[in-house]
């Protein structure tokens, strides 16, 4: 393999990557990889994000990726670098984030011969990859240029065409592996004109008009009907669900990391505290759906899919406009491969009128209403309480700002306690796997397009993820972290494990007593342990308006945050209670 040769064949798979508009490139640094970090480096289209620990490189992509949603590429070198891909790899599968991984590999004739620094990497991520690829070695021939380009072109596709996922080319490239960029028309080779070599082009799958009207009349007979979102991150699907919605009179239960929540749209029919009143038994008995139309992913409340559960002889409709089968319950009764958003604005013109007000929406509302306000306010405490800081949160992030949050408490405060508002916010978490690592570096690559972000994430989270700080020094990025020190693991606490106390605190508890201002100033951050809520406050309103990183540590603890959640829903159920005898009385009056 020649040195000219191998310039022109990655040179022209690079340049390809650009003309399909791939911009950003993590790179984590090694010697196999040399030749195409060098090419990406040089291309004038491509900026190069280098992050030294590959674990962490691979979520800082992910978040990259997932706010601006389109492929970004991760590129390794040889050997074990390309496993630790694999955690942030698994996410994006789950979640369906596009990434596009390019690891370099040793040539077939040093595989499997105990060659230093290889590994096998064929179907090195099994499943999880949509794709796989061992790329041809390198030529520069009129043939194999053309090659390497459409590879690019069928890679970016794949990875971004639903469901979104994880391609994977794997490189082999023999020595020497230093480019020579001092060649002619090195972009030009094998290139089109004006456009890219071969662009993929995919249709939005939708139901024909027979279908519609079907499900139209089915569903104009129904009255006690719900629509759920889970998890989704459809610009537009707010406009359409809320109108058919309103078409329908149905509630819509709408998990946080839904669009549905924050934004301009009505709210109307826009239920934001479901996961506090279901938990009423009472509640979760008698209000019995006939029809969910569900979309997203399965949402994070576990009260809600206790309640779905409950209610297996409702039938369940499914919409998914990737042909996946994102259905834990086992109780669907349909399953649509559509477009949600264009199913939701079609079924809703076949609709023939809008239905009258029920009394079945109206308790809906009137119990969201009960149940926000109740959150709202007895949420607010002198003590640091957990779930407050989203409520704070809400009020002081500007428009258009991220809230990124960790999963264990941290999401689960989210769902309880954001409510509906005008203002324009976005939601992000890993909720693919549900894991607890690379949530930091998620985060930070979320924050590459300059929006405002904050995450608010749990000590241990924190901690098995400090390398991703790296990337805010690295970068010079702007990010707020909230970090809610309870001293190990506060989601336990709420789990059956918790009552068996001879092995809780050293296998669930797992308190670390680690001083993070250290490290925080380690990378480069500024750190700051905040004793109230006016301190608080003001250190969330003066990291905002600053440049860098920050870490406003708050110290809880996780008995006391247990018995407070606890407390919060206990009075909330007596006060349902209450107000469900009322109506039950005014029923049988009326």
């Amino acid at each position: 393999m020649s040195n000219e040769a191998m310039t022109y064949y990655l040179a022209s798979f690079v340049d390809e990557l650009a003309r399909l508009g791939i911009c950003d490139v993590v790179v984590s640094p090694g010697s196999r990889s040399t030749p195409l970090a060098i090419l990406m480096a040089e291309h004038p289209k491509i900026k190069v994000w280098m992050h030294a620990d590959e674990r962490s490189a691979g979520f800082f992509a992910l978040g990259m990726a997932k706010e601006m949603r389109k492929p970004i590429v991760l590129l390794s070198t040889s050997g074990t670098a390309t496993a630790n891909y694999l955690p942030a790899i698994v996410e994006a599968y789950q979640s369906r984030i596009p990434l596009l991984v390019l690891t370099a590999d040793r040539p077939h004739e040093l595989r499997d011969v105990g060659a230093p620094q290889a590994i096998d990497q064929i179907h090195l991520y099994g499943k999880y990859a949509k794709w796989f690829v061992d790329m041809a070695l390198p030529e520069s021939t009129f043939s194999m240029l053309h090659y390497v380009r459409t590879m690019a072109g069928r890679a970016v596709a794949m990875a971004a065409n639903g469901p979104a996922g994880v391609v994977h080319l794997n490189f082999p490239l023999r020595e020497p592996l230093v480019p020579n960029l001092d060649l002619q028309n090195l972009w030009e080779k094998g290139r089109s004109e004006g456009k890219p070599y071969i662009k993929v082009t995919k249709g939005n799958l939708e139901l024909s008009s027979d279908e519609l009207k079907l499900l139209a009349e089915e569903l104009q007979e129904v009255e006690n009907g719900l629509i759920i979102c889970g998890p989704e991150d459809h610009l537009e699907l707010s406009q359409a669900l809320t109108r058919l919605a309103d078409k329908l009179q149905f509630p819509i239960l709408a998990d946080p990391l839904s669009p549905l929540r924050t934004g301009s749209h009505s709210k109307q029919w826009v239920i934001d505290s479901y996961d506090s009143f279901l938990r009423n038994d009472e509640v979760k008995t008698s209000f019995k759906p006939e029809l969910i139309l569900r979309f997203g992913a399965m949402p994070i409340s576990k009260a809600l899919l206790q309640y779905i559960q409950h209610h297996s002889e409702a039938r369940q409709i499914i919409i998914d406009q990737d042909q996946g089968w994102r259905e834990p319950t086992l109780m669907a009764s349909k399953m649509i491969y559509a477009d949600p958003i264009r199913f939701s604005y079609s079924l809703a013109e076949y609709l023939e009128k809008q239905k009258e007000p029920s009394l079945w929406g109206t308790k809906w509302k009137q119990l969201n209403e009960i149940s926000q306000s109740h959150m709202q306010t007895f949420g607010k405490m002198e003590s640091l309480f957990e779930g407050q800081v989203v409520i704070e949160l809400q009020q002081l992030l500007p428009e258009h700002a991220i809230l990124f949050v960790g999963n264990s408490m941290p999401v689960r405060d989210l769902d309880t306690f954001l409510a509906n508002t005008d203002k324009p916010l976005r939601t992000m978490a890993n909720r693919g796997a549900n894991g607890i690592d690379g949530v930091v570096s998620s985060a930070l690559g979320a924050t590459v397009s300059g929006s405002p972000l904050v995450l608010v994430i749990g000590d241990l989270s924190f901690y098995h993820d400090l390398n991703g700080l790296l990337a805010a020094k690295l970068h010079q990025l702007n990010a707020t972290i909230v970090l809610i020190n309870n001293n190990g693991g506060g989601i336990f606490s709420f789990l059956p494990q918790s009552k068996q106390e001879k092995h809780f605190e050293l296998l669930f508890g797992t308190p670390l007593d680690l001083e993070f201002e250290h490290v925080v100033k380690m990378y480069g951050g500024r750190y700051k342990r905040i004793k109230d809520w006016q301190e608080f406050r003001l250190a969330v309103n003066q990291s905002l308006s600053t440049v860098g990183l920050d870490v406003i540590e708050i110290l809880t603890n996780r008995q006391e945050n247990e018995q407070l959640h606890r407390k919060l829903w206990h009075s909330l159920s007596e006060k349902i209670s209450k107000w469900k005898v009322q109506v039950d009385q005014d029923e049988n009056r009326g």
